[in-house]
Parts: C-alpha cells; structure tokens; sequence
C-alpha cells in the first residue's frame, strides 16, 4: 500500500502505508503542487502545480518519467483516464 502527499514547498513524497516510511521524495516543480494522482495500476504519480507543469513519477524508482508543459497559468485539476496508461 502506497500513499502520496504534495506540498506547497514544491514537493511530493511517497510513503509506504503500513509502515509510514518514506520511500522517495519527488523533486522538480517550482512551487506550490496544488494536484497529486495515482495511476489505476498504482505504477505512476502524476503531480501538477502552480509551475504550469505536470509530471509523472515510477512509483518503483521514484523518477521522474515525463514532464508536460504548455499551460499559460496554475494547473487545478488532473487525472488518468481509466486505464491509467495515458
């Protein structure tokens, strides 16, 4: 079981339910991350935020897999589609 936060210091970080540890903290917005999503699989994280950005993370390593740019202003809202492969 894994659950993620975001934060206004422009992080994100990824736990491990049971325990409480933290498994990896996702670093690369300029800001506040306003949204924070788990893939239906629970393989990616998708974080956007006031940057104009949105990334997905490999909940298995913690990386950074796509940055996604294009947005004129904050970024409110995000998701998967239900299959969660895009």
């Amino acid at each position: 079981s894994k659950l993620v936060t975001a934060s206004a210091d422009g992080t994100s970080r990824l736990f491990d339910a049971v325990k409480g540890d933290c498994q990896y903290t996702l670093t690369g917005h300029d800001g506040e991350i306003s949204k924070v999503t788990f893939n239906p699989q629970g393989t990616r994280i998708m974080t956007a935020g006031c940057d104009k950005t949105v990334r997905l993370w490999d909940t298995e390593t913690g990386e950074c897999a796509q940055l996604l740019e294009g947005h004129t202003d904050e970024i409110f809202s995000c998701a998967f589609n239900y299959e969660g492969d895009t």
